[in-house]
């Protein structure tokens, strides 16, 4: 039983799909993310919604980023683990 079945999506809302990611400079996502969640510790480097390329680093394993990505970039990505978020 999904009690909140009727309520409606936003961005603060759980996630409701999920997929690992393996980092790759040319291939988006299939979906736009929400967040991502890095299992390992290391550099993750992203393309932005908006086209920006931004490094994060030295992000600690377990970490949920709310961030809204069309790629994860192989180049400067060294965080493993990486799974998208929507």
């Amino acid at each position: 039983m999904d009690q909140f079945k009727d309520f409606p999506v936003t961005l603060t809302s759980p996630a409701t799909h999920a997929v690992s990611v393996t980092p790759d400079d040319a291939t988006p996502l299939g979906n736009v993310t929400r967040a991502l969640y890095i299992g390992q510790t290391g550099d993750v480097s992203v393309e932005m919604q908006s086209g920006q390329i931004v490094t994060y680093q030295n992000v600690q394993g377990g970490s949920i980023l709310a961030l809204r990505v069309l790629k994860v970039r192989q180049t400067g990505t060294s965080a493993l683990g990486i799974v998208a978020l929507w």
